[in-house]
């Protein structure tokens, strides 16, 4: 398989992936340095998708401070401001995905498959307009997932 990093990423070491990552690469920082739990309902999920012929794709998983804030510094420049920018990227202090706790998936079919599966495994969707970022939500199993927040800045969480 050809490994084509992402654009614009400060590199493998601080969680960039290459295209086709999937949730069973161990070496790759982005999975590497997920939190243990989170990797294994991730992994227990991808092994079920595969049986209906569904493939899990990292595009991002755990980044490191400096790639999420080379990540809001674009994101301010794509959306114009620091207010717009919050709703697609949070900043290092506040996100999931610093923390190990968040990953983003495609392709869309893997998306499909996690939006009528996942709460089995805990995995959920967050974010309303982000349907490939994932977050593990023990009580999931139990209770289904909670509401999604329309946006990362509805999100308490990134108020601290």
């Amino acid at each position: 398989m050809l490994r084509v990093p992402h654009p614009g990423a400060l590199g493998e070491a601080h969680g960039a992936v290459f295209v086709g990552t999937t949730v069973f690469d161990d070496g790759v920082p982005a999975v590497a340095n997920l939190d243990p739990a989170f990797l294994g309902a991730l992994r227990r999920a991808a092994e079920d998708a595969a049986g209906d012929g569904i493939d899990f794709v990292v595009n991002s998983g755990w980044r490191s401070p400096a790639y999420q804030d080379q990540l809001l510094r674009e994101a301010v420049v794509k959306h114009g401001s620091e207010e717009e920018a919050a709703r697609w990227v949070a900043t290092a202090e506040t996100s999931a995905h610093v923390a190990g706790g968040a990953v983003d998936i495609g392709p869309p079919a893997a998306r499909a498959w996690l939006s009528v599966h996942g709460a089995g495994y805990g995995l959920c969707q967050i974010y309303e307009n982000e349907p490939w970022h994932y977050e593990l939500r023990p009580d999931a199993v139990v209770n289904g997932c909670p509401p999604m927040y329309p946006d990362p800045s509805q999100d308490p969480r990134m108020r601290q």
